[in-house]
């Protein structure tokens, strides 16, 4: 697939997620097939002011790329001008803007999703940045519960000149409750000419198989069925090209999780992650793991959670 000026090696994408999709996760998803990776979200009124967290956030090595950053904003002038700071310091494959988050501290903002119901400034802001940025942009919407408002928003970014665009089945009221509806992606890639991803729901490779059948979208993006468990990306991948299934093991897991943490300490970022959390990620779906949950939820030290992890396998069964 080809986004922007970038032949991707494949067509699965790698969500961007608020306090997931941090540099050390997204080598890991990247090692097992993802073509294109995002940072999670970032505030283009922080970069413009100089927050150094959020700059931490575009940080990336060469052996990630290409990848993306995602903005998001409200203001079409400061989207620009964090934009252009951005491709500066980062030189990002591609600038993504948030049109989806459901989060009521991004929507009260009238940032995220809340951008769907002013169309004006959607345009605006597409049209600021094509203008005056070199990078590709694209843009990640959810839907609105109208058809036509929706498709009117995706042919609104199309034409301000953003060279693909994401579409996650669900509205900002639906959160991420409820199964995403493909017909709008459907809809969207009838009517538009750019790549357009579908995103919402895409589990495995049965349901990969059977979004891309349906919506004819050019890829898929996927989300949360990564948290914890990167190999995702390779089991998908297997399973559109061959038709085969692959399960993940226990000591996948394992290993998969103690090479995260590494490139965590690698790149300095264990005290900005919630550590326990991120590895107890890593138990979903393990049959017997609640023991081991427990485990990591206990340890007291950096230590006691990594030989906690080493042990994992023991008792828990994939």
């Amino acid at each position: 697939m080809r986004l922007g000026g970038v032949d991707l090696t494949g067509n699965l994408l790698l969500a961007p997620m608020a306090d997931v999709t941090n540099l050390a996760f997204r080598l890991m998803c990247k090692k097992y097939g993802a073509s294109l990776s995002f940072t999670e979200m970032i505030s283009s009124d922080a970069i413009v002011h100089g927050n150094e967290k959020s700059f931490l956030r575009g940080m990336t090595c060469e052996e990630e790329r290409p990848f993306g950053i995602q903005l998001f904003g409200h203001c079409p002038e400061t989207i620009t001008s964090a934009a252009l700071i951005i491709e500066e310091m980062f030189e990002p494959e591609i600038i993504d803007i948030n049109l989806g988050c459901p989060s009521p501290t991004i929507t009260n903002a009238g940032c995220g999703s809340a951008l769907l119901l002013s169309p004006d400034v959607v345009s605006s802001i597409f049209a600021s940045l094509c203008e005056n940025v070199d990078t590709p942009v694209t843009a990640k919407i959810r839907i609105l519960e109208s058809m036509d408002q929706t498709l009117d928003i995706a042919n609104r970014v199309e034409e301000a000149g953003a060279c693909a665009i994401t579409v996650h089945g669900r509205t900002r009221e639906q959160g991420y409750q409820g199964s995403a509806d493909h017909s709008y992606a459907k809809r969207i890639k009838e009517e538009l000419s750019i790549p357009v991803i579908a995103n919402g729901d895409v589990k495995d490779g049965e349901s990969a198989e059977s979004i891309l059948e349906y919506t004819g979208c050019d890829g898929l993006m996927i989300g949360r069925a990564a948290m914890g468990d990167p190999h995702v990306f390779y089991r998908i991948s297997k399973y559109l090209e061959h038709g085969e299934l692959i399960e993940v093991s226990c000591e996948r897991r394992r290993d998969d999780l103690l090479e995260y943490i590494r490139l965590l300490e690698k790149f300095d970022l264990v005290s900005h992650v919630n550590m326990k959390a991120h590895s107890q990620w890593f138990t979903r779906g393990l049959k017997d793991s609640r023991s081991v949950r427990m485990g990591m939820g206990n340890a007291d030290s950096h230590s006691s959670l990594i030989e906690c992890i080493r042990n994992m396998c023991r008792d828990v069964q994939a």
